[in-house]
């Protein structure tokens, strides 16, 4: 006890950002989201937030928290009701099998599941999330735990990421896919800029040792480019262009039509590409880049 508590005033003391960020989350309720969004990018940012003129791709993510609200981004960023909106623009061969859905860990009968499956969350970003590779070395009320707290999150009330206002809470289990190297599935999340397809973020080796790179529409490398995250690298060498590149690059097209910004992410298993999900707000628009002067390009590329 005595060890926390040493821990608590340590973290008081040496990482006040860190204190002002929980203690802001804690009393989010209280709070209307213009302020609270105004608090929030000036503690995670360590500046001001200008709403009246944003410039740069986290200022822009911000804006359009309050005051793009499509009422078609509530489904687009459900993973459960998603699937069948994508299915219905880019055809269901490209959506990964849904196991199952459950609004509760216990109604989960783990029995029913095949050996290799994930469990997931339908509302947030990995919380709760179980790549299961062998059934019979889970730990079910561990896993179920997970999924308990991922259940609590609230999105919208933390970030104030508007289209996760009105998702209903799920969990829902899918298909355990691998791609060619047998291990793991490679992100390819484009980034699309008032519809149009611009950058391809790639995240390799995400349980090991995390790499991020970022290529152009022409599967040309940016090196040196990490984008939002300045805590990770890039990969020691160029990864292959994905055989069904062209094909994400059309439906990512499709799906981002009419909208400002959006990351449509997808996979490729057995060279066909497979969707993975939508996002509207990468870093829930907080993102450190590195190099830093992307933080401007990209703010620029968006039209509000």
């Amino acid at each position: 006890m005595l060890s926390k508590i040493l821990k608590g005033f340590v973290i008081l003391f040496t990482k006040p950002k860190i204190i002002g960020i929980i203690l802001l989350g804690k009393i989010s309720f209280l709070i209307p989201d213009k302020p609270y969004l105004q608090l929030m990018y000036w503690l995670n940012m360590g500046k001001k937030l200008d709403l009246k003129n944003p410039k740069t791709f986290n200022e822009k993510l911000q804006w359009l928290k309050l005051y793009n609200h499509n009422p078609a981004y509530t489904v687009m960023v459900d993973k459960v009701k998603a699937k069948e909106y994508v299915a219905g623009i880019i055809g269901e061969e490209h959506i990964i099998p849904t196991l199952g859905v459950w609004d509760d860990p216990d109604d989960i009968d783990f029995d029913a599941l095949p050996n290799q499956f994930v469990l997931k969350c339908n509302h947030n970003s990995g919380t709760g999330m179980c790549i299961c590779r062998d059934k019979s070395k889970l730990d079910i009320e561990k896993v179920k735990a997970e999924l308990r707290k991922g259940l609590k999150e609230n999105y919208f009330m933390r970030w104030r990421e508007w289209p996760y206002k009105n998702v209903p809470r799920k969990i829902l289990a899918e298909k355990f896919m691998v791609d060619e190297s047998g291990t793991e599935l490679k992100d390819y999340k484009i980034f699309c800029f008032n519809g149009e397809p611009r950058y391809c973020q790639v995240i390799s080796d995400r349980h090991t040792d995390e790499k991020i790179d970022f290529y152009d529409m022409h599967w040309k490398r940016l090196v040196g480019l990490v984008g939002l995250n300045d805590k990770v690298h890039n990969s020691e060498y160029a990864i292959p262009c994905p055989e069904s590149f062209e094909n994400m690059k059309l439906m990512a097209s499709l799906l981002a039509k009419s909208i400002p910004f959006s990351r449509i992410d997808f996979y490729e298993i057995n060279h066909q590409a497979y969707f993975g999900e939508i996002t509207f707000f990468p870093a829930t628009g907080f993102g450190n880049f590195n190099p830093r002067e992307w933080n401007v390009k990209m703010g620029d590329m968006i039209t509000l």
